[in-house]
């Protein structure tokens, strides 16, 4: 029988049932480390009193009334993220594909209002990942993604990631806009160079096109900063942000300069749910949170703690690991062992952690993680380490 729950999930055989902090626990009643945070959303891990008082609030006044009338939250968060970003005007969306949408559809029709309909590429650079809908899987340009679904759909090229010939051969009368992860998380933890980051800056300025930074992943206080792009220098015209922004609660955005945004007006994009008032209660919860005073500087004390120390991880464990890599708590640890091996591993000594692309194993923890959780956090995995070693030598003798 086919099942009910549609099986495009190859879903590890466990359930959790409650968490508290930077821990989950299963059905069985087992704690687990989180260094997941289901994938850089639980951004103040679980049960974080603020966001919970925040929802239950504003659960007792209204949940859903839709974007024909005024939303007050909409108009306060999205000022408190105008005042601290490059940004002049936000949209909010309930996911992170569908803020790429927007920001693939805001590029286009800035050219389009200019008299330039032609300019409709979007530039996208090769181990990216910005979503699963159609026009945001073709951004992404994975043949895995890809198959079975149809032709392509147009005006998307893509370039080596850091290759600043390849781009500039690519870009042409048709191009609108570039559009980058500064730090590709699916794509295994791998950094653009900030010199290309800000060549592309160049490039688009000169050439009269958009840069889109995908901050969905590295925004709200995930490398260190409110932003990864405030670790550059430069600022993009259009970011997609999503994920840690409502702390574990659905909720995307899109935060856009005035001269980016200046197409889209009123009919030209829509939603049912983006910006309702359970997403805007908890979404001004998170980024005061993120804002207050003292805590991006603990996330980048804790990071760099975590970096040392796994640091010593890798070169203790020369079998299992080649490298750590990674900005922030947005951490990549590169394997010579299968990484998929090594998650289901550490899993069962109690510590989740994710996968990526290149066969990197990535940590992605809670931002209130503390340095004994981290210091836990690194023991279980150079457990797990240990116990591979161990199971490799014992295979390793018995073949002989």
């Amino acid at each position: 029988m086919f099942p009910a729950l549609l099986p495009t999930y190859n879903r590890a055989d466990i359930a959790f049932v409650r968490g508290e902090g930077s821990y989950l626990f299963a059905e069985d009643g087992k704690r687990y480390l989180d260094l997941g945070a289901g994938i850089a959303v639980n951004s103040f891990g679980y049960g974080h009193p603020k966001l919970v008082a925040a929802l239950t609030e504003q659960a007792g006044k209204l949940w859903h009334i839709s974007n024909l009338y005024r939303v007050p939250g909409q108009e306060a968060l999205s000022r408190k993220l105008v005042d601290a970003t490059f940004a002049d005007t936000v949209f909010f969306t309930n996911s992170g594909t569908e803020a790429v949408e927007l920001a693939i559809k805001m590029a286009r029709r800035h050219h389009f209002v200019n008299g330039h309909p032609e300019r409709f590429h979007i530039v996208t650079f090769e181990g990216a990942f910005h979503g699963r809908t159609m026009a945001a899987v073709t951004a992404t340009g994975n043949e895995k993604y890809l198959e079975g679904f149809g032709p392509k759909l147009p005006g998307f090229d893509q370039v080596p990631l850091n290759d600043l010939a390849a781009l500039k051969a690519v870009i042409g009368p048709q191009t609108a806009a570039l559009m980058i992860e500064p730090i590709q998380g699916e794509g295994g933890v791998r950094t653009a160079d900030p010199q290309f980051l800000r060549a592309l800056r160049k490039l688009c300025d000169d050439n009269g096109l958009l840069l889109i930074f995908d901050e969905i992943q590295t925004g709200i206080g995930r490398t260190g900063r409110f932003f990864a792009y405030e670790n550059l220098g430069i600022t993009p015209d259009i970011m997609p942000v999503a994920k840690g922004i409502g702390g574990g609660f659905p909720l995307g955005a899109v935060l856009a300069t005035e001269d980016a945004a200046k197409g889209m007006t009123v009919g030209t994009h829509g939603t049912t749910y983006g910006g309702n008032p359970l997403a805007m209660a908890v979404g001004l919860a998170a980024v005061d949170l993120v804002l207050s005073p003292g805590f991006l500087e603990h996330v980048g004390k804790v990071a760099n703690y975590l970096h040392q120390q796994l640091g010593g991880l890798v070169a203790h464990h020369s079998d299992i690991f080649e490298s750590v890599r990674g900005q922030g708590l947005m951490i990549g640890l590169k394997m010579k062992v299968p990484g998929g091996d090594f998650i289901a591993a550490a899993r069962a000594n109690g510590v989740i952690v994710l996968p990526a692309g290149e066969n990197v194993v990535r940590l992605l923890p809670p931002l209130t993680l503390s340095e004994a959780e981290a210091r836990e956090g690194v023991a279980l995995l150079a457990r797990t380490a240990a116990d591979m070693e161990a199971a490799a030598s014992v295979a390793k003798a018995a073949a002989q």
